[in-house]
């Protein structure tokens, strides 16, 4: 029986020692080939405490977080400090191909990529999120990583770092073009996802949530739509140029518009039953959304 309880890899030299890897050739990066991991039935659940980049072939019987892989194909993704590997009973897959590229933050420390790979918010998507390259995309992503695995390779000078984060961050601008890409060639299942946003938030303020948990958060939406929020807010801005939280605003307002125009309730009435403990917090999102004040809209409407 394997421990479900993640196991934390704190530095890049444990990692190699664990799958039973030769120690790196730099402390703080790593690029490794997957296909020479060994299994470890002890240990189905690792977190990391960096950074993991990889392209992966074969791994459909690994989960991240919760949420588990349903393809087999190529795909590319990334992976913040913290965050949770998970191997399904009996250790890794053995059809596992791919590479994985570790970089601790201390890598990254006085560089602009220090500040800016967080920027980047596919390092927080889940995996079944992740990003499926086409072969060309593919292709030139390898170049790059061939040109990282050269320099890591080589004697360690005072250019090596500087080279190395040059590549780390033309990496990180194509991973960010290719998830464009993604948004708009996977047009039926982001559509079906937007519907179902749109689901979620009509049950929720048709029920008698808002008045006893109040307005829905991001966080909420998500895990109903069983996404992650930074994806799901990369993309609602995609498909709609709206925030999740402005989704969450217009549907509130389109709710308070049908009880303003329908009923004799008052604004502090509506309010309540909207989720809000004082009027005055309704009544001032409502002119900032619309531009008029609640009972301006009334008396217009009238």
């Amino acid at each position: 029986m394997a421990n479900t309880a993640p196991y934390r890899i704190k530095t890049i030299t444990e990692g190699h020692r664990l799958t039973g890897l030769e120690k790196p050739h730099h402390p703080l990066i790593s690029i490794v080939d997957v296909a020479k991991f060994k299994n470890h039935y002890d240990i189905n659940a690792v977190i990391f405490d960096f950074y993991v980049v990889s392209i992966k072939r074969g791994c459909n019987n690994l989960l991240y977080g919760q949420q588990k892989y349903d393809f087999d194909e190529g795909l590319m993704a990334f992976m913040s400090p913290g965050q949770i590997l998970r191997g399904e009973e009996g250790g890794m897959p053995p059809n596992l191909e791919g590479w994985m590229l570790f970089i601790h933050p201390d890598f990254l420390w006085n560089t602009p990529l220090a500040k800016k790979i967080k920027q980047y918010d596919y390092f927080d998507y889940a995996t079944n999120e992740a990003l499926f390259l086409s072969d060309k995309e593919e292709t030139l992503i390898k170049g790059i990583i061939d040109n990282i695995q050269q320099e890591y390779n080589a004697q360690i000078d005072k250019f090596s770092q500087d080279v190395i984060i040059a590549q780390l961050e033309l990496l990180f601008t194509y991973a960010q073009r290719f998830y464009e890409r993604q948004f708009i060639t996977r047009k039926i299942t982001n559509s079906k996802i937007l519907e179902r946003l749109e689901d979620v938030l009509t049950d929720y303020f048709n029920n008698e949530d808002l008045l006893s948990k109040g307005l829905p958060t991001v966080q909420f939406i998500a895990d109903k739509l069983n996404i992650s929020t930074k994806y799901l807010s990369s993309l609602m801005k995609h498909l709609t140029g709206l925030t999740t939280q402005q989704h969450i605003h217009e549907k509130l307002i389109e709710k308070a518009k049908e009880k303003l125009s329908t009923s004799s309730m008052s604004v502090s009435e509506i309010a309540y039953e909207l989720g809000f403990e004082h009027s005055q917090s309704f009544s001032k999102l409502f002119k900032a959304k619309t531009k008029q004040s609640p009972l301006e809209f009334r008396a217009s409407f009238n």
